[in-house]
């Protein structure tokens, strides 16, 4: 494996895992009534989540000619942007359903 590669790998991983880690702060705060900011965690997060995908999308297009497939590294750490993104479908849905919530203790 190339180190430009590795380094991409761990750049997507650490991006996947500031991703989630925003998607959970604002999941907390939708808990705690806070909409709106956790409404900007997940934005901030969905823009985290863009900046891996330059570096994906980089990679990609550097290495689409060569014969080697990507290193097992390389598709874990694509596993885990996929999940970072899966994170914040997930965690738009919980904050409407605590917004609905806090909507409906309120009356």
């Amino acid at each position: 494996m190339a180190d430009e590669e590795q380094h991409v790998a761990m750049q997507l991983i650490l991006v996947a895992g500031d991703v989630k880690k925003q998607v959970f702060k604002g999941i907390e705060l939708a808990k705690k009534g806070l909409i709106q900011d956790a409404r900007t965690k997940l934005d901030n997060a969905e823009k985290r989540l863009g900046e891996g995908h330059q570096f994906q999308s980089h990679y990609i297009s550097e290495h689409v000619d060569s014969d080697e497939g990507p290193s097992l590294l390389m598709v874990h750490a694509q596993d885990h942007l996929s999940m970072a993104m899966t994170t914040i479908e997930m965690g738009r849905e919980l904050v409407t359903v605590y917004e609905r919530l806090n909507q409906i203790e309120q009356h």
